[in-house]
């Protein structure tokens, strides 16, 4: 008797909203299908069921839960928002398991959980024999995720007469968050749909006239400007000589690096001062030169490559493949020096900017980090003095401050267990420790057995699962997700 309130209460209003949102989502299952009746890859029969179960799901859950649709309040909204990403990657894993030989449903899980949190770690192996319809959504699902299911969604849940603000700030990355860019949370969704659709289509252009096919173009559009890193090819960004495809991948990981409410104002003013304006901005430029600078000195001091200038690209590129989250490679950077394998997995950890499509901790947190301890230092110099923390202009409350120690207190005990789990169950150490932090950052390859000369193939059902708790987990910032495991959360 007592869980019937409950579920009226908790479940089912959520349920109601999520049903759209998988009847939205198998839309998309549309577009792969068109493409394999078209190549004739002989993998439409797995997009078809897919297709049939996953709207058969949506339009179910929605019909059955219509009389307890309510105004949503934001305890719903990270419900959905995890509920949201946990269902679509496993209907996202029914074509792939039914169409790639000898990939197990524990395996079929990971790839598409991997690409929908944009991590794109891939466990599939010989992706150049796959069928084209494949890979392409393979691609295509770290572009949906790229800038959020749910930011889609938003756009759309007004019209249902549901509130779509709480989910928006569930979803949204960093701990200080912009303004109202427009006056309803629907166009600012709409605003920023449109500028990542202009990035898409930028960068699909520039990869064909440096040399990629249209195919090629469009499914590596869709993993650069996510920061994913799927690749049709197992060699990645190496299958091409041309250096012109490596420089735009890593130009376009530049740009979609950014806090896209910066580009929604560049876009505004139609004033290029707006990036330049951006501490987090200005910090994340300086990080990729820094970080590419040290790197290329490592290596030339080590002789890993012949010349200077091979010295400069690789380094160059493949430094903002890895800190951007992307996870491209063009070089089997497991073969570098420890050091810059290192530098290069902990720079992934800050450096992109929040409201980007990159995972990790995010540059505004580390800039507070930086901003308060340099006020401590103040303070102990001169007690009595009043310096609030300023950033872009703004004060921020010392609330913010606590949030940002919690996180990255909370983001440093997830990363120490996750090591610790991988050691028990059987991986060496640097390959234990960059399996947790890949995960949680969404990069994608790792260091040693997970290498970019390898995959996630080597790990076991056990290992598998525990790395897509780790991706959802570190795609939605923690406590999105474990404030779902609170008693707190659960009392009405």
């Amino acid at each position: 008797m007592i869980m019937v309130p409950f579920l009226k209460l908790m479940f089912l209003p959520v349920l109601n909203v999520l049903g759209p949102i998988i009847i939205g989502f198998s839309a998309s299952m549309l577009i792969p299908l068109i493409l394999s009746y078209w190549k004739n890859d002989g993998a439409h029969s797995g997009f078809e069921l897919s297709f049939c179960i996953t709207f058969g799901t949506g339009f179910v859950l929605w019909l059955l839960t219509r009389r307890f649709r309510r105004e949503l309040i934001p305890r719903d909204g990270f419900l959905l928002v995890t509920l949201t990403w946990l269902l679509l990657s496993f209907f996202a894993t029914i074509p792939l398991y039914v169409e790639v030989p000898h990939l197990t449903f524990i395996h079929a899980f990971f790839e598409a959980t991997s690409g929908i949190t944009t991590t794109c770690a891939t466990i599939i192996p010989n992706l150049d024999n796959l069928p084209f319809s494949i890979n392409f959504w393979r691609c295509m699902l770290s572009w949906l995720g790229g800038i959020g299911i749910l930011v889609m969604a938003v756009a759309i849940l007004p019209l249902l007469g549901v509130g779509g603000a709480q989910i928006f700030r569930a979803e949204t990355t960093g701990p200080i968050k912009e303004g109202k860019l427009t006056p309803r949370i629907a166009d600012t969704a709409k605003a920023f749909y449109l500028i990542y659709l202009f990035i898409s289509l930028l960068c699909a252009v520039c990869f064909h006239f440096a040399g990629m096919d249209w195919g090629d173009a469009v499914m590596h559009m869709f993993t650069t400007v996510s920061l994913g890193g799927f690749s049709s090819h197992d060699l990645s960004f190496a299958y091409w000589s041309e250096r012109a495809v490596g420089l735009v991948a890593a130009f376009f990981c530049l740009i979609s690096g950014i806090n896209f409410a910066v580009h929604f104002l560049f876009w505004k003013k139609k004033s290029i001062t707006s990036y330049f304006k951006d501490i987090e901005v200005r910090f994340w430029f300086i990080s990729c030169l820094l970080i590419s600078a040290v790197v290329t000195i490592l290596l030339m001091y080590r002789g890993v490559y012949e010349n200077l200038g091979d010295t400069l690209y690789y380094a160059f590129v493949n430094t903002i493949f890895v800190v951007s989250t992307s996870g491209f490679a063009n070089a089997d950077y497991g073969s570098w020096p420890i050091t810059v394998q290192i530098l290069l997995l902990l720079g992934s950890c800050f450096a992109t900017c929040a409201g980007s499509t990159g995972g990790g901790i995010k540059m505004i947190r580390l800039i507070a980090l930086i901003k308060q301890g340099s006020l401590e230092f103040k303070k102990i110099l001169h007690p009595r003095i009043v310096c609030p923390l300023v950033i872009n202009g703004r004060v921020v409350q010392s609330s913010v401050i606590f949030s940002v120690l919690a996180f990255l207190m909370l983001y440093i005990a997830v990363a120490i267990i996750s090591t610790l789990f991988f050691l028990f169950t059987g991986l060496d150490g640097i390959t234990a420790f960059s399996a947790s932090l890949t995960c949680l950052n969404n990069l994608g390859p790792g260091l040693g057995q997970i290498g970019p000369a390898h995959n996630f193939s080597t790990l076991n059902d056990v290992q598998v699962l525990f790395c897509c708790a780790l991706m959802v987990l570190g795609r939605l910032e923690l406590f999105t997700v474990l404030v779902l495991f609170t008693r707190s959360f659960w009392r009405y």
